[in-house]
């Protein structure tokens, strides 16, 4: 009868072990040492090796050169062991025996000493599933059993299991397996098996496996029940259910352009070809924490659970998204899963999902938001001249400060956020703002100045301007942050460019603001003293000049200290 590759390959001895150093060197010292314990609890998830190191553990218990480390495997106990007809080697599932009676029959049967070996080892598989009853009645003979019995409870619920029972027992924490590892593994067994498989093929197989070594090799053995000795991965990605990258990057690309009627088609596509929509926004899940991953690493990584090949192509579409963007993504995308899990009418929730991923894409940062409402605080003036408050807005009929009613406004200079309409030059490329960055601000600047928007073209023009990826960097003084931070900078900037790009501000402290009157205030030089600081530094704040910017036909008639 053939025999599943999990279990051809299951490792013999603590050598052939992946994956679980920490678990095989305690085991090995304590053997070594005679330091054995009476109960132990394996915890971890399901695939990772905690059953079969109950079984090494007990080969290395009975064997005839033992307790050794490396049993033999030739004698009568390391095989029947193997075999797992072993009389002192009992192994018990608890899905099915899990009540008291079970329990009273093993505390009997745990006072007779061994028929052959030196010890008589009870392996209870899935022991979160025993009764409190039953536990109870297991917690003398655990606390106190006889010198020749050794107990390994294996789960992977291990907080189900009462702490009366963990406090009697040493417990191991069995860890998922690393992609690199389970990797490794696959390739050796493909070449004992004969099967032709690349990385990308095995990059499949190993993630489908999601750190079980079991689920890796059950999914390797079907792969090759379906395409035979040569696995290609387009066959392998159809036989698993795993969505391709190119499905995937359809999404980000979507996403990137803004674009609902792509997202829908995807959909359409999925339903088309009778996908699961919940797997898929898994996948969709895993995808954007991949590309967080690339963003923030800026190369290849073991953290993420690809092939090189598709890190690579994973980096090239990271570019044209920021730590922001992808990290509001990967939320939504998440929240949208929890949703699928109970829904419906599945096909209608994935379609709204996708289009808030468009719809996110044009919302605004609250920090951004609030900087367009009001400037920062103006710096301290000196005790004889105490700093006047930011509201100077209204007119007043005693003088505080006042201003004439607003002309009409034009139409391209005065809205808040004006339409800015660009023509590239003949033979101009996206690109070419990225590699002449010098260019690029001066049509920039143009274009602000065109629009009317004189306070963020001057802060445009004292910024050092840089293009990455698909932020534009502004690096200027504090006081011009107002002014790049205004919505019309980055419209501007994304028509330029011919794609969205959001903006991005630094500050630098060593960077100071030219001093001097600011645009605009020629007209009101006549009407208020020359001398007077708290005036010109009342002039020069910029929430005064976005007051300008925005009615034109303002006049500034005094200026008074409200702290006075």
């Amino acid at each position: 009868m053939y025999q599943v590759i999990a279990r051809k390959y299951r490792p013999q001895t603590f050598e052939d072990l992946i994956g679980q150093e920490p678990v095989r060197t305690t085991l090995e010292n304590a053997i070594r040492t005679s330091r054995l314990a009476h109960g132990y609890i394996f915890a971890g998830q399901r695939g990772t090796g905690k059953t079969t190191v109950a079984r090494i553990l007990a080969r290395c218990l009975n064997c005839v050169k033992g307790p050794t480390g490396q049993p033999c495997g030739e004698c009568a106990s390391c095989l029947e062991i193997t075999a797992g007809n072993s009389p002192d080697v009992i192994e018990i599932d608890a899905a099915s025996n899990r009540g008291i009676n079970e329990m009273r029959e093993l505390r009997e049967n745990v006072r007779y000493r061994p028929a052959r070996d030196r010890y008589k080892v009870f392996i209870i598989d899935e022991a979160h599933q025993i009764t409190n009853e039953a536990f109870n009645a297991l917690l003398k003979t655990l606390e106190e059993p006889p010198e020749w019995a050794v107990f390994v409870l294996c789960t992977t619920e291990v907080h189900k299991v009462p702490n009366t029972i963990a406090s009697r027992c040493q417990q191991f924490s069995f860890r998922s397996v690393q992609f690199d590892e389970l990797m490794e593994r696959l390739e050796f067994i493909a070449k004992q098996e004969g099967v032709d498989a690349d990385q990308d093929v095995l990059a499949v197989i190993a993630n489908a496996g999601e750190g079980s070594v079991r689920d890796s090799l059950s999914a390797l053995d079907q792969a090759i029940a379906c395409c035979g000795k040569t696995l290609r991965v387009d066959e392998v990605r159809a036989l698993l259910g795993v969505f391709a990258l190119d499905s995937l990057q359809a999404i980000a690309d979507a996403a990137r352009e803004q674009n609902g009627e792509k997202m829908l088609e995807v959909v359409q596509e999925l339903e088309r070809t009778g996908q699961s929509l919940q797997h898929f926004c898994r996948e969709l899940a895993r995808y954007w924490r991949n590309l967080l991953v690339a963003k923030i690493a800026g190369k290849p990584t073991r953290l993420i659970a690809a092939s090189e090949r598709e890190q690579q192509a994973m980096a090239g579409v990271a570019v044209g998204f920021t730590e922001e963007d992808l990290t509001r993504y990967l939320q939504l995308t998440l929240d949208l899963y929890k949703t699928l899990q109970f829904s419906l009418q599945p096909r209608l929730h994935l379609e709204l999902g996708l289009i808030k991923l468009v719809q996110v894409g044009k919302l605004q940062s609250i920090e951004e938001a609030i900087s367009q409402l009001g400037a920062d605080a103006p710096p301290p003036l000196r005790a004889s001249a105490p700093a006047p408050r930011t509201g100077i807005a209204k007119l007043a009929p005693s003088g505080r400060m006042s201003s004439a009613p607003p002309e009409p406004r034009q139409p391209a200079a005065s809205a808040a956020h004006p339409a800015i309409a660009l023509e590239r030059e003949p033979g101009q490329t996206n690109g070419s703002a990225q590699q002449n960055t010098g260019d690029f601000k001066t049509d920039l600047h143009a274009a602000l100045t065109e629009a009317g928007m004189k306070m963020s073209a001057d802060a445009v023009q004292h910024a050092d301007v840089r293009v990455d990826g698909a932020e534009i960097v502004f690096t200027s003084a504090k006081s011009f942050m107002l002014g790049l931070k205004d919505s019309a900078v980055a419209k501007a900037a994304s028509t330029l460019l011919g794609r969205p790009v959001k903006v991005r501000v630094e500050i630098d402290a060593n960077m100071t603001a030219p001093t001097g009157p600011p645009p605009g205030s020629e007209r009101n030089e006549a009407q208020l003293p020359t001398d007077n600081n708290v005036t010109q530094r009342a002039l020069s704040h910029p929430g005064v000049k976005r007051f300008q910017e925005l009615f034109p036909g303002a006049h500034v008639r005094a200026v008074r200290n409200l702290n006075e």
